[in-house]
């Protein structure tokens, strides 16, 4: 039997962390094949495959990084079907004696990184074509602390509506996955009294990510869907 996403090729940024290598394992599962982009190096354990790609040194903040990643990709498998946009970072900080520069900050790695990476993507993009972003519950409604996080969130669910207004004739959907806490080690190390069974797991999470990539899911566009595990 073929596998639901056979041969499709799909880039993933933030490719290096516990979120994205779980999605890349899910992905080639189902038979994609799968660029991870991230800034940092190559960690031990990850090397190219004859259905994995590692793209070290992107940063998107630098004009025409996620250009330059994307023309690779698509040298090397001569197509690209998806984008799912998983960079991004987390920082708590109450607005009363807070800094400015975490507000700026939040925006350019969830938001700004995101729409850097799409638009460098966009000419690759066939009909058929899927972009997923991932987002946050904590848009939805923000916790003390939780503005600029959850503002740079918020960014990304509009992002994510428009963008898919702007596509849909052309047969590209563009929908968002909206974790809750996903259960990293990350995660666990800093909130070791937790009850690590009620979190999302980078493998559930990509699960949701991997449908919305597949043909079954060719009639959504525009959602942002919660997937918050029992938080």
């Amino acid at each position: 039997m073929t596998s639901v996403l056979h041969d499709r090729v799909f880039a993933v940024t933030g490719g290096f962390g516990s979120l994205g290598h779980a999605l890349a394992g899910v992905l080639v599962t189902q038979g994609a094949r799968v660029a991870l982009i991230d800034r940092a190096p190559v960690p031990a354990g990850l090397q190219d495959t004859d259905r994995s790609m590692m793209c070290s040194g992107v940063d998107l903040a630098q004009d025409g990084a996620a250009a330059q990643a994307f023309a690779r990709i698509e040298q090397r498998w001569q197509r690209i079907d998806g984008l799912i946009n998983v960079a991004g970072g987390y920082a708590w900080e109450k607005l009363s004696g807070g800094a400015l520069e975490t507000w700026d900050r939040m925006y350019a790695i969830n938001l700004r990184s995101a729409v850097a990476a799409t638009q460098a993507a966009l000419p690759h993009l066939r009909a058929g074509g899927r972009v997923v972003n991932v987002g946050a519950v904590a848009a939805l409604k923000a916790g003390t602390g939780m503005g600029a996080y959850a503002a740079s969130k918020a960014g990304v669910m509009r992002f994510t509506e428009a963008l898919a207004e702007e596509l849909k004739d052309r047969g590209v959907t563009v929908n968002a996955v909206l974790p809750s806490i996903i259960d990293t080690p990350a995660n666990r190390a800093d909130m070791p009294k937790a009850e690590f069974e009620r979190w999302v797991t980078p493998q559930a999470l990509s699960r949701v990510v991997a449908f919305l990539l597949s043909d079954d899911a060719a009639a959504i566009t525009g959602a942002c869907l919660p997937v918050a595990g029992r938080v």
